[in-house]
Parts: C-alpha cells; structure tokens; sequence
C-alpha cells in the first residue's frame, strides 16, 4: 500500500489535467461579462446536474456526515434564474456515476469549492455577483473554505479504500475533467482552445 492518503494520491495523480482544466475556464473569460458568466453557469449546471446524485447516495451519506447538504445543483440553478438564463441544451449523454468512481468525480466537485474562492471573487468585483444574488454556488462553506476542506479530505481517507478502488475513483476524477473538458467546448464553442 502506498504511503499517500487517498486524497494525496488523487491529487498527485490528477493535478496536471485539473491544472488544464483551470486555464481553459479562465481563458473562456468567464467574469469579463455578464454573457460569458451565464455560460460558465450553464457548464457548472450540467456538471453539477451529473454529481448531484453522488451527493445524495445514501450509503455515502453515512460515511460522509451531511455529504448531501454539500450538493450544489439546485444553488448554480438559481444563479441561472438570477441571470435570467437557462441550462444549455447540449446533445451529449450525461455519465452515470457508480462505485469508487463517483467518488472520484465526487473529489473533483468538493475541490473545485477551494478554487471556487478566486472565482466568487472575481464575480463579486466584476460582476456585482454574491452569496445571494448570482454566485450562490461559488460562496464559501459556512465553516470557511479551508476548514471544509480538511474534514471533507478526513473523511475521504476515512472511507478505507482499497487498491483497486483507489484506481478506479482516479479514473473517476479524470473522467469527470474530461468531461467538463467536452462541456466547455461545447457551451464556450465561439472560443477559440489553443
């Protein structure tokens, strides 16, 4: 068994596609206006559609203390509605999540929350975005980032994975970067991916 956590070991085996990730969000402009921002919205809406039901997974729920309050489909929807903008209609299959691998994609979601703290920023300040009005879905955990973070990690290591599944839940998080690869292509399709 290796010496990382599971968390460690999802986060070193998957930094080089989240960090992609990262600069392809952030080259589509998202908080340069109020159109670009509602088609982030409509991306985080899809993906969060997908893991919704992750969250909601009661046998994860009782290993995961109030992993459903977590969830934040139905918030990213009233970010749509505060815009006036409605969920893209893509013609693309929605995952189905099963097994270690929804926890992978489970991972992903939780750790977008902690890279959410730039972007809530930049809504705020450029767009006049909040906690309340239009970035719902980017505020903080009640308890601060940081904080949710850590228990949130604890309790990932605390679900006792075995080899195997430690595998199949990295396939998971890579397979839910991807997919919010594709997503963004299709939703930003007037920009231009170097």
């Amino acid at each position: 068994m290796s010496e990382q956590t599971f968390a460690e070991y999802l986060k070193a085996n998957s930094r080089a596609t989240h960090d992609s990730v990262d600069k392809m969000v952030m080259s589509c402009q998202p908080f340069d206006n109020a159109e670009n921002y509602a088609r982030f919205l409509q991306l985080q809406a899809v993906f969060h559609k997908v893991v919704d039901a992750v969250y909601h997974d009661p046998e994860l729920n009782r290993r995961i203390p109030d992993l459903a309050s977590l969830a934040r489909y139905d918030a990213v929807m009233q970010d749509l509605q505060d815009l006036n903008a409605q969920e893209a209609q893509l013609d693309i299959a929605l995952p189905h999540l099963e097994g270690a691998e929804a926890i992978g994609w489970l991972y992903c979601a939780e750790g977008s929350n902690i890279g959410a703290a730039f972007l809530f920023k930049d809504a705020q300040e450029k767009l006049g975005f909040g906690a309340e009005h239009g970035a719902r879905h980017l505020a903080p955990h009640a308890d601060g980032r940081g904080k949710h973070w850590r228990e949130f990690v604890g309790h990932l290591n605390g679900l006792n994975v075995g080899d195997e599944e430690r595998e199949d839940a990295l396939r998971g998080a890579l397979n839910a970067f991807a997919f919010y690869k594709v997503l963004l292509k299709k939703i930003f399709s007037n920009h231009s991916f170097a």
